[in-house]
Protein backbone atom coordinates (compact mmCIF):
# COMPACT_ATOMS: atom_id res chain seq x y z
CA UNK A 1 0.00 0.00 0.00
CA UNK A 2 1.83 3.23 -0.96
CA UNK A 3 -0.52 5.94 0.44
CA UNK A 4 -0.22 6.76 3.88
CA UNK A 5 -2.81 6.50 6.43
CA UNK A 6 -3.48 10.13 6.62
CA UNK A 7 -5.12 11.06 3.14
CA UNK A 8 -2.27 13.07 1.87
CA UNK A 9 -4.13 16.24 0.50
CA UNK A 10 -1.42 18.15 3.06
CA UNK A 11 2.30 19.12 2.38
CA UNK A 12 3.17 18.39 5.68
CA UNK A 13 6.71 19.42 7.15
CA UNK A 14 9.00 17.91 9.57
CA UNK A 15 7.60 19.56 12.62
CA UNK A 16 5.64 17.54 14.70
CA UNK A 17 4.26 19.40 17.65
CA UNK A 18 3.09 17.50 20.70
CA UNK A 19 2.69 20.22 23.55
CA UNK A 20 2.36 23.47 23.45
CA UNK A 21 3.66 26.35 25.95
CA UNK A 22 1.84 29.70 26.18
CA UNK A 23 3.21 31.12 22.79
CA UNK A 24 5.40 28.59 22.19
CA UNK A 25 4.83 24.89 20.22
CA UNK A 26 7.24 21.79 21.38
CA UNK A 27 8.21 19.41 19.18
CA UNK A 28 8.36 15.27 20.08
CA UNK A 29 12.13 16.03 19.88
CA UNK A 30 12.08 18.80 22.51
CA UNK A 31 12.55 22.15 20.22
CA UNK A 32 10.68 24.74 20.94
CA UNK A 33 9.01 27.13 18.10
CA UNK A 34 8.36 30.82 18.54
CA UNK A 35 4.36 30.32 17.17
CA UNK A 36 3.13 33.42 15.06
CA UNK A 37 0.98 31.01 13.08
CA UNK A 38 -1.87 30.26 16.17
CA UNK A 39 -2.99 27.52 13.70
CA UNK A 40 -3.79 30.03 11.27
CA UNK A 41 -5.60 32.60 13.56
CA UNK A 42 -7.26 29.69 15.71
CA UNK A 43 -5.18 29.85 19.28
CA UNK A 44 -5.77 33.09 20.04
CA UNK A 45 -5.37 32.59 23.80
CA UNK A 46 -1.97 30.82 22.75
CA UNK A 47 -1.53 27.09 23.72
CA UNK A 48 -1.79 26.99 27.86
CA UNK A 49 -4.42 29.44 28.59
CA UNK A 50 -5.72 28.25 32.39
CA UNK A 51 -9.57 29.51 31.23
CA UNK A 52 -9.94 27.89 28.24
CA UNK A 53 -8.00 24.28 29.89
CA UNK A 54 -10.72 24.86 32.75
CA UNK A 55 -13.58 25.49 31.04
CA UNK A 56 -13.25 22.45 28.53
CA UNK A 57 -12.07 19.85 31.29
CA UNK A 58 -15.07 20.84 33.25
CA UNK A 59 -17.72 20.43 30.59
CA UNK A 60 -16.26 17.24 29.34
CA UNK A 61 -16.59 15.70 32.36
CA UNK A 62 -20.13 17.13 32.71
CA UNK A 63 -21.86 16.52 29.49
CA UNK A 64 -19.81 16.86 25.88
CA UNK A 65 -22.25 16.02 23.24
CA UNK A 66 -26.30 15.80 22.63
CA UNK A 67 -28.48 16.22 20.07
CA UNK A 68 -30.41 19.24 18.80
CA UNK A 69 -33.31 17.77 19.42
CA UNK A 70 -33.15 19.17 22.68
CA UNK A 71 -32.68 22.12 24.60
CA UNK A 72 -29.07 23.84 24.60
CA UNK A 73 -28.55 25.71 28.01
CA UNK A 74 -24.91 25.96 26.71
CA UNK A 75 -25.95 27.00 23.18
CA UNK A 76 -28.64 29.84 24.07
CA UNK A 77 -26.07 31.54 27.29
CA UNK A 78 -23.11 31.77 24.11
CA UNK A 79 -25.64 33.02 21.79
CA UNK A 80 -26.94 35.60 23.73
CA UNK A 81 -23.58 36.77 24.33
CA UNK A 82 -22.56 36.87 20.60
CA UNK A 83 -26.09 38.82 19.87
CA UNK A 84 -25.10 41.24 23.23
CA UNK A 85 -21.71 41.78 21.76
CA UNK A 86 -22.42 42.38 18.13
CA UNK A 87 -24.84 43.25 15.04
CA UNK A 88 -26.55 39.83 15.40
CA UNK A 89 -30.33 39.01 16.29
CA UNK A 90 -29.70 35.18 16.23
CA UNK A 91 -26.41 32.80 16.15
CA UNK A 92 -26.24 29.35 14.00
CA UNK A 93 -23.09 26.83 15.37
CA UNK A 94 -20.95 24.82 13.60
CA UNK A 95 -17.56 23.25 14.16
CA UNK A 96 -15.80 25.15 11.38
CA UNK A 97 -15.20 28.55 9.06
CA UNK A 98 -16.56 26.93 6.20
CA UNK A 99 -19.60 25.71 7.57
CA UNK A 100 -20.14 29.36 8.67
CA UNK A 101 -19.74 30.16 5.55
CA UNK A 102 -21.80 27.94 4.04
CA UNK A 103 -24.93 28.85 6.35
CA UNK A 104 -23.98 32.11 5.12
CA UNK A 105 -24.48 31.53 1.35
CA UNK A 106 -27.97 29.83 2.54
CA UNK A 107 -29.14 32.57 4.29
CA UNK A 108 -28.55 34.80 1.58
CA UNK A 109 -30.23 32.84 -0.77
CA UNK A 110 -32.74 31.79 1.80
CA UNK A 111 -33.62 35.77 2.47
CA UNK A 112 -34.93 36.33 -0.82
CA UNK A 113 -36.58 32.88 -2.16
CA UNK A 114 -38.56 33.08 1.21
CA UNK A 115 -40.95 35.70 0.06
CA UNK A 116 -40.89 33.40 -3.59
CA UNK A 117 -37.97 35.90 -5.35
CA UNK A 118 -36.52 32.04 -6.47
CA UNK A 119 -34.38 34.03 -9.13
CA UNK A 120 -32.41 36.08 -6.47
CA UNK A 121 -29.93 33.50 -5.81
CA UNK A 122 -26.53 34.88 -7.43
CA UNK A 123 -23.67 36.27 -4.75
CA UNK A 124 -21.34 38.53 -6.03
CA UNK A 125 -17.72 37.50 -4.05
CA UNK A 126 -14.27 39.17 -4.41
CA UNK A 127 -11.05 37.66 -6.25
CA UNK A 128 -8.30 36.19 -4.20
CA UNK A 129 -10.65 35.27 -1.14
CA UNK A 130 -10.48 32.49 0.62
CA UNK A 131 -13.74 31.00 2.13
CA UNK A 132 -13.18 27.46 2.66
CA UNK A 133 -12.88 24.28 1.22
CA UNK A 134 -16.46 22.99 0.48
CA UNK A 135 -17.75 22.89 -3.16
CA UNK A 136 -19.93 25.56 -2.50
CA UNK A 137 -17.40 27.49 -0.83
CA UNK A 138 -14.51 26.70 -3.43
CA UNK A 139 -17.16 28.30 -6.01
CA UNK A 140 -17.71 31.13 -4.39
CA UNK A 141 -13.72 32.06 -4.82
CA UNK A 142 -11.89 32.61 -8.19
CA UNK A 143 -8.57 30.52 -6.90
CA UNK A 144 -8.30 28.23 -9.82
CA UNK A 145 -5.94 26.36 -7.10
CA UNK A 146 -8.71 25.36 -4.96
CA UNK A 147 -11.09 24.58 -8.41
CA UNK A 148 -8.53 22.30 -10.05
CA UNK A 149 -10.21 18.39 -9.76
CA UNK A 150 -13.46 19.47 -8.77
CA UNK A 151 -15.61 20.99 -11.61
CA UNK A 152 -18.35 21.77 -12.08
CA UNK A 153 -18.23 24.37 -9.70
CA UNK A 154 -21.68 25.29 -8.33
CA UNK A 155 -23.52 28.24 -10.00
CA UNK A 156 -24.72 31.67 -8.83
CA UNK A 157 -21.44 33.16 -8.10
CA UNK A 158 -20.13 36.30 -9.47
CA UNK A 159 -16.38 37.58 -9.09
CA UNK A 160 -15.25 41.02 -8.82
CA UNK A 161 -11.94 42.41 -8.01
CA UNK A 162 -11.34 43.34 -3.70
CA UNK A 163 -11.88 47.37 -2.78
CA UNK A 164 -13.66 47.94 -6.51
CA UNK A 165 -16.53 49.60 -5.59
CA UNK A 166 -17.91 50.42 -8.60
CA UNK A 167 -16.92 46.92 -10.16
CA UNK A 168 -19.40 45.59 -7.52
CA UNK A 169 -21.89 48.23 -8.61
CA UNK A 170 -21.74 46.70 -12.41
CA UNK A 171 -21.97 43.26 -11.24
CA UNK A 172 -25.37 43.93 -9.92
CA UNK A 173 -28.02 42.10 -12.15
CA UNK A 174 -31.19 41.09 -11.69
CA UNK A 175 -30.18 37.35 -9.77
CA UNK A 176 -27.97 39.06 -7.37
CA UNK A 177 -29.01 38.16 -3.81
CA UNK A 178 -26.44 39.94 -1.91
CA UNK A 179 -22.25 40.10 -1.52
CA UNK A 180 -20.00 38.34 0.58
CA UNK A 181 -16.49 39.93 1.38
CA UNK A 182 -13.85 39.25 3.63
CA UNK A 183 -13.20 42.73 5.62
CA UNK A 184 -9.38 41.72 5.92
CA UNK A 185 -8.26 38.91 2.97
CA UNK A 186 -6.33 36.36 4.93
CA UNK A 187 -4.98 33.76 2.74
CA UNK A 188 -5.19 36.36 -0.16
CA UNK A 189 -2.48 38.13 1.41
CA UNK A 190 -3.49 40.31 4.50
CA UNK A 191 -5.60 43.32 2.61
CA UNK A 192 -7.58 45.00 4.70
CA UNK A 193 -10.67 46.15 2.96
CA UNK A 194 -10.94 50.05 2.55
CA UNK A 195 -13.34 52.27 4.10
CA UNK A 196 -14.89 53.68 0.85
CA UNK A 197 -15.34 50.17 -0.59
CA UNK A 198 -17.07 48.97 2.83
CA UNK A 199 -18.95 51.78 3.00
CA UNK A 200 -20.06 51.51 -0.31
CA UNK A 201 -21.30 47.84 0.15
CA UNK A 202 -23.61 48.32 2.65
CA UNK A 203 -25.18 51.36 1.00
CA UNK A 204 -25.72 49.47 -2.34
CA UNK A 205 -27.25 46.82 -0.32
CA UNK A 206 -29.45 48.92 1.49
CA UNK A 207 -30.65 50.76 -1.55
CA UNK A 208 -31.25 47.03 -3.36
CA UNK A 209 -32.54 44.83 -0.83
CA UNK A 210 -29.09 43.06 -0.65
CA UNK A 211 -27.75 41.00 1.87
CA UNK A 212 -24.05 41.96 3.25
CA UNK A 213 -22.78 38.73 4.42
CA UNK A 214 -18.68 39.09 5.91
CA UNK A 215 -16.51 36.23 5.91
CA UNK A 216 -14.82 37.01 9.53
CA UNK A 217 -13.82 33.50 9.69
CA UNK A 218 -9.83 34.82 10.23
CA UNK A 219 -10.23 38.27 10.99
CA UNK A 220 -13.02 37.88 13.54
CA UNK A 221 -12.59 37.61 17.46
CA UNK A 222 -10.23 39.95 18.25
CA UNK A 223 -7.45 39.42 15.95
CA UNK A 224 -8.07 42.77 14.35
CA UNK A 225 -8.29 44.75 17.40
CA UNK A 226 -12.04 44.70 18.06
CA UNK A 227 -14.49 42.03 18.59
CA UNK A 228 -15.34 41.57 14.42
CA UNK A 229 -13.20 44.03 12.37
CA UNK A 230 -16.64 45.25 10.78
CA UNK A 231 -16.54 47.55 14.12
CA UNK A 232 -14.12 49.24 12.66
CA UNK A 233 -15.48 50.62 9.43
CA UNK A 234 -18.68 51.94 11.12
CA UNK A 235 -20.89 49.83 9.07
CA UNK A 236 -22.91 46.20 10.29
CA UNK A 237 -23.67 43.59 8.26
CA UNK A 238 -26.53 41.19 7.73
CA UNK A 239 -24.96 38.12 8.03
CA UNK A 240 -21.20 37.28 9.20
CA UNK A 241 -19.07 33.85 9.20
CA UNK A 242 -17.16 33.41 12.58
CA UNK A 243 -14.75 30.60 13.68
CA UNK A 244 -11.18 29.67 13.42
CA UNK A 245 -10.73 31.92 16.92
CA UNK A 246 -13.91 31.53 18.72
CA UNK A 247 -13.42 28.37 20.18
CA UNK A 248 -9.60 29.32 21.08
CA UNK A 249 -8.31 25.74 19.50
CA UNK A 250 -11.72 23.56 20.05
CA UNK A 251 -13.38 23.14 16.55
CA UNK A 252 -16.08 26.25 16.41
CA UNK A 253 -17.66 28.44 14.19
CA UNK A 254 -20.67 30.58 14.21
CA UNK A 255 -23.53 32.06 11.40
CA UNK A 256 -24.43 35.06 12.70
CA UNK A 257 -27.16 37.19 11.65
CA UNK A 258 -29.84 39.64 11.75
CA UNK A 259 -33.66 38.59 12.57
CA UNK A 260 -34.78 40.47 8.81
CA UNK A 261 -31.41 38.01 7.60
CA UNK A 262 -32.23 35.05 8.91
CA UNK A 263 -36.40 34.96 7.98
CA UNK A 264 -35.62 32.64 5.54
CA UNK A 265 -33.59 29.89 7.95
CA UNK A 266 -36.97 28.18 9.85
CA UNK A 267 -37.37 24.84 11.12
CA UNK A 268 -36.05 22.31 9.04
CA UNK A 269 -33.62 24.58 6.36
CA UNK A 270 -30.32 23.53 8.46
CA UNK A 271 -28.90 21.68 10.74
CA UNK A 272 -25.72 20.29 12.13
CA UNK A 273 -25.17 17.00 14.45
CA UNK A 274 -22.33 18.75 16.22
CA UNK A 275 -22.76 22.19 15.70
CA UNK A 276 -23.21 23.70 19.12
CA UNK A 277 -22.49 21.10 21.21
CA UNK A 278 -21.77 21.65 25.08
CA UNK A 279 -18.03 21.22 25.05
CA UNK A 280 -17.13 23.48 22.10
CA UNK A 281 -20.21 26.18 23.51
CA UNK A 282 -17.75 26.09 26.68
CA UNK A 283 -14.54 26.89 24.90
CA UNK A 284 -16.57 29.21 23.40
CA UNK A 285 -17.69 30.75 26.53
CA UNK A 286 -14.09 30.96 28.04
CA UNK A 287 -13.02 33.03 24.83
CA UNK A 288 -15.84 35.00 25.12
CA UNK A 289 -14.86 35.74 29.03
CA UNK A 290 -11.38 36.21 27.85
CA UNK A 291 -11.32 38.02 24.35
CA UNK A 292 -14.76 40.22 24.63
CA UNK A 293 -13.70 43.07 26.98
CA UNK A 294 -12.30 46.97 26.09
CA UNK A 295 -9.19 45.93 28.44
CA UNK A 296 -8.43 42.96 26.27
CA UNK A 297 -8.62 44.73 22.84
CA UNK A 298 -7.14 47.72 24.01
CA UNK A 299 -4.01 45.65 24.65
CA UNK A 300 -4.30 43.87 21.30
CA UNK A 301 -4.71 47.01 19.47
CA UNK A 302 -1.46 48.63 21.60
CA UNK A 303 0.66 45.13 20.74
CA UNK A 304 -0.49 45.51 17.26
CA UNK A 305 0.92 48.95 16.85
CA UNK A 306 4.00 48.01 18.80
CA UNK A 307 4.59 45.01 16.68
CA UNK A 308 3.89 47.24 13.33
CA UNK A 309 6.32 50.30 14.25
CA UNK A 310 9.17 47.51 14.82
CA UNK A 311 8.26 45.86 11.60
CA UNK A 312 8.31 49.18 9.30
CA UNK A 313 11.57 49.95 10.79
CA UNK A 314 12.80 46.83 10.38
CA UNK A 315 12.21 46.35 6.77
CA UNK A 316 13.56 49.25 5.85
CA UNK A 317 17.07 47.00 6.49
CA UNK A 318 16.00 44.31 3.81
CA UNK A 319 15.32 46.75 1.26
CA UNK A 320 15.74 43.41 -1.33
CA UNK A 321 13.51 41.23 0.76
CA UNK A 322 10.34 43.22 1.85
CA UNK A 323 7.71 45.64 0.39
CA UNK A 324 5.06 46.55 3.12
CA UNK A 325 3.72 45.93 6.32
CA UNK A 326 0.18 45.19 5.64
CA UNK A 327 -2.68 44.24 8.37
CA UNK A 328 -4.91 45.55 11.62
CA UNK A 329 -4.46 44.58 14.66
CA UNK A 330 -2.16 41.30 14.97
CA UNK A 331 -3.26 40.42 11.59
CA UNK A 332 0.20 41.60 9.94
CA UNK A 333 1.46 40.68 6.72
CA UNK A 334 5.01 40.52 5.25
CA UNK A 335 4.69 41.76 1.46
CA UNK A 336 8.09 40.44 -0.25
CA UNK A 337 9.55 40.65 -3.08
CA UNK A 338 9.78 37.10 -3.87
CA UNK A 339 7.25 34.24 -3.20
CA UNK A 340 7.03 33.78 0.61
CA UNK A 341 7.37 30.07 0.97
CA UNK A 342 10.98 29.30 1.42
CA UNK A 343 11.30 32.20 3.02
CA UNK A 344 9.22 30.91 5.73
CA UNK A 345 10.33 27.29 5.87
CA UNK A 346 13.88 29.02 6.61
CA UNK A 347 12.59 30.80 9.18
CA UNK A 348 10.79 27.13 10.77
CA UNK A 349 13.61 24.68 9.89
CA UNK A 350 16.73 26.88 10.46
CA UNK A 351 15.22 29.34 13.48
CA UNK A 352 12.32 27.76 15.31
CA UNK A 353 9.82 30.49 14.04
CA UNK A 354 6.48 29.40 12.62
CA UNK A 355 4.50 32.12 10.04
CA UNK A 356 1.97 31.36 7.54
CA UNK A 357 3.00 32.36 3.87
CA UNK A 358 -0.13 33.87 2.15
CA UNK A 359 -1.15 35.44 -1.65
CA UNK A 360 0.20 38.05 -3.21
CA UNK A 361 3.66 37.61 -2.13
CA UNK A 362 2.98 37.70 1.45
CA UNK A 363 3.98 36.26 5.02
CA UNK A 364 1.38 36.04 6.99
CA UNK A 365 1.79 36.77 11.28
CA UNK A 366 -0.89 35.72 13.09
CA UNK A 367 0.65 35.58 16.71
CA UNK A 368 -1.66 34.42 19.93
CA UNK A 369 -3.59 37.34 21.06
CA UNK A 370 -1.51 37.07 24.56
CA UNK A 371 2.10 37.55 23.17
CA UNK A 372 3.98 40.36 25.49
CA UNK A 373 7.15 42.39 24.40
CA UNK A 374 9.27 38.99 25.62
CA UNK A 375 7.86 37.29 22.47
CA UNK A 376 7.81 40.31 20.26
CA UNK A 377 12.07 40.82 21.38
CA UNK A 378 11.95 36.73 20.73
CA UNK A 379 10.28 37.19 17.45
CA UNK A 380 12.88 40.31 15.84
CA UNK A 381 15.67 38.15 17.51
CA UNK A 382 14.78 34.88 14.87
CA UNK A 383 13.47 37.69 11.96
CA UNK A 384 16.33 39.39 12.38
CA UNK A 385 18.78 36.30 12.16
CA UNK A 386 16.49 34.30 9.17
CA UNK A 387 16.50 37.89 7.13
CA UNK A 388 20.02 38.04 7.90
CA UNK A 389 21.04 34.32 6.67
CA UNK A 390 18.50 33.68 4.09
CA UNK A 391 19.28 33.35 0.64
CA UNK A 392 16.63 33.81 -1.77
CA UNK A 393 18.41 31.13 -4.12
CA UNK A 394 16.79 28.70 -1.64
CA UNK A 395 13.43 29.02 -3.41
CA UNK A 396 14.86 27.48 -6.75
Amino acid sequence: MSITPLMPVYPRCGVRPVRGDHCHLIDEDGTRYLDFASGIAVNLLGHSHEGLIGAIQRQAATLMHVSNMYGSPQGEELAQRLVDKTFADTVFFTNSGAEAVECAIKAIRAYHQHEGNDDKFEIITFKNAFHGRTMATISASNQEKMHKGFNPLLPGFRYVDFNDLEGAKAAIGPNTAGFLVEPVQGEGGIRPATQEFMKGLRDLADERDLMLALDEVQCGVARTGTLYAYEQYGIEPDIMASAKGIGGGFPLGACLASEKAARGMGFGTHGSTYGGNPLAMAAGMAVMDAVANDEFLAEVRATGERLRGRLEQFIGNYPDLFEEVRGMGLMLGLKMKSEPRPFMVHLRDNHQLLTVAAGDSTLRLLPPLVIGDAEIDEFFDKLSAGAASYKPAESD
